[in-house]
């Protein structure tokens, strides 16, 4: 998440500034760790989160295939207060979804954080292509019918009347906002039963959530079972250490994605870095990367709502600058492919080897870099969604839809500011690769 919208500690924000300046000194094309820069192709309206603009933050993206008529194919997208938004490869708003009103005034209100898919979920009226939601607001999941005869309107909100808090007991919880995050959907080869991995918000908690059909034509949810990843982290000097945040507050899960091949989840953990584990929730995790400030010692200050670094011990990873953000699969059909992850600290994008044999090795990385002076690219990215398919004749490569957390140019706000600015950048798939195949083909 970006820094206007939570406080991320004062040691990433330092090592962004260090970064941000190195990276502004080097050549065209490549940052000062070689990697290449791609320009997307087009971009989604601005959404302004204001009181004008409906309090509409860009946040998460999905890409729906239309498999009859690829054209057609829909980017759907989370604008938190500002609910769901539907948009055509060209870019252009589809359909406009608000977020639930809160049930009372002083309640909180929908509020849309992640957004995934489930292809041909079985119903009692046939299979169906849905949109998962994960409300933040309520802490409910919401869930959408994807229906490509109604190009005007193609998304349908199916949640089943019934659905309960994901983590909350009540009300009153729920209005605490320790609620469902990050998510990720999963189909289960072996049953054929469809799953959402829910992370919470300020805990290290997952959770399993099985959808389930109705009768009626909706579709509710079950909870599984949860599993908690750890807060505190012992170091290789010894000395045991937890990401600085604000008292009561643990290092959070947003984003996740689930290698559908072999029912493996990644998570990323923002201040810590990636995990592997089962999607079943039923093994020990496995830290596999981690950023560059794990380890790095902080004293929060509640004056200035803010973490005070101490010294870097060395213990961090080189590759991911918290916060470690979305994550999103580039599949191949053999099995091979990457992992794509936002290192959002230093607005960049690492790439690991989708092989867990190959202990999801680095590949390399790139960044999405200005187009021209009106189409810039991504900064601060918080989701991203990648899909390896022909998408007709604008993306036959297939494309990237990544988050902007700094959408320029600038408006101003009428009180001698700007207004607070996001949207989605399309990036040509090829291009990635392209740039992304000299990287991870040089010598380790």
């Amino acid at each position: 998440m970006r820094t206007h919208c939570t406080r991320r500690t004062a040691a990433a924000l330092a090592l962004g500034a260090v970064l941000l300046a190195l990276l502004t000194s080097a050549p065209a094309g490549a940052d000062d760790e070689g990697l290449p820069t791609v320009t997307p192709t087009s971009e989604t309206p601005a959404l302004y989160d204001d009181e004008a603009g409906g309090h509409s933050d860009a946040d998460d993206p999905a890409i729906w295939r239309n498999a009859a008529d690829p054209d057609r194919s829909l980017v759907i997208a989370t604008a938190k207060k500002g609910g769901l938004r539907v948009y055509g490869l060209d870019a252009r708003l589809v359909q406009s979804l608000p977020a639930p009103r809160p049930p009372a005034e002083d309640d909180a209100p929908g509020r849309f954080n992640n957004v995934d898919l489930v292809a041909g979920l079985k119903t009692p009226a046939g299979r169906a292509d849905v949109a998962v939601v994960s409300d933040r607001g309520s802490d409910r999941l919401r869930i959408y019918r994807i229906d490509p005869s109604k190009p005007g309107a193609p998304l349908t909100d199916i949640t089943d009347p019934a659905a309960v808090p994901v983590f909350s007991a009540d009300q009153a919880e729920i209005n605490d906002q320790r609620t469902a995050y990050g998510l990720a959907t999963w189909q289960d080869k072996a049953t054929g039963r469809s799953y959402a991995l829910v992370s919470q918000r300020k805990r290290t908690r997952l959770a399993l959530v099985e959808l389930t059909p109705t009768a009626r034509g909706t579709v509710g949810y079950r909870k599984v079972r949860t599993l908690d990843l750890p807060a505190s982290f012992r170091l290789p000097d010894g000395t045991t250490w937890s990401p600085c945040a604000e008292p009561g507050e643990l290092p959070q899960v947003e984003g996740m994605v689930v290698d559908p091949a072999t029912g493996t989840l990644y998570a990323g953990q923002e201040d810590v870095g990636i995990w592997r584990l089962r999607a079943d929730l039923t093994d020990k995790p496995v830290l596999v990367e981690k950023v560059r400030e794990y380890g790095i010692p902080g004293v929060y200050d509640e004056t200035t709502e803010e973490c005070t670094p101490g010294a870097d011990p060395g213990f961090g990873g080189e590759r991911l600058t918290a916060d470690v953000e979305g994550l999103t699969l580039f599949q191949e059909p053999d099995g091979d492919g990457y992992l794509f992850a936002s290192s959002q600290g230093d607005s960049t994008f690492a790439l690991y080897d989708r092989e867990v044999s190959e202990d999801n090795e680095y590949e390399g990385g790139f960044r999405v870099g200005a187009a021209s002076a009106t189409l810039d690219g991504s900064e601060e990215c918080d989701g991203a969604a990648v899909l390896n398919a022909p998408l007709g004749s604008r993306y036959p490569n297939g494309m990237l839809v990544v988050q902007d957390g700094h959408e320029t140019p600038e408006v101003p706000d009428g009180e001698g500011g700007t207004r607070t600015a996001t949207n989605f950048k399309f990036v040509d798939l090829g291009d990635v690769m392209d740039a992304a195949d000299p990287v991870a083909s040089a010598p380790r």
